[in-house]
């Protein structure tokens, strides 16, 4: 596989910034970022849960998102970002909201995994 490629699908020429089916995965993993950061004051302060545990935590899943977003390229992406859906539905038990957040944002993931192979489906132009 090459740089400008995602699972068997060439970049199209003169597009920057990589294919559109890796931008929508990044940026899904980019607003669950701040949506799980923002978490950490709601269960310290709101929850009781100790600063250490919800920094550690929260704090944790929201870097790992960011990273994942940056490592979008290989193959075994799309099987970690999934992983860390099912990471981020279990914060429930920390956050309640998160149970219903983190269902939201694994919907969207799977919602840019669906499009992503409809795009892959298109001619090129």
């Amino acid at each position: 596989m090459t740089e400008g490629t995602t699972e068997g699908t060439p970049e199209p020429a003169g597009r920057k910034g990589g294919s559109p089916v890796r931008r929508l995965y990044a940026t899904v993993l980019a607003c669950e970022a701040i949506v799980i950061a923002l978490a950490i004051p709601v269960a310290i302060s709101v929850l009781d849960v100790s600063g250490t545990t919800a920094g550690a935590v929260c704090g944790g899943l929201a870097v790992l998102c960011l990273l994942m977003a940056g490592l979008l390229r290989f193959p075994w992406s799309f099987a970690a970002g999934s992983a860390l859906q099912v990471a981020i539905i279990a914060t429930g038990f920390m956050v309640p909201a998160m149970f219903f957040l983190g269902a939201l944002f694994g919907a969207l993931w799977l919602t840019a995994f669906w499009m992503g192979r409809k795009v892959e489906r298109l001619p090129a132009r």
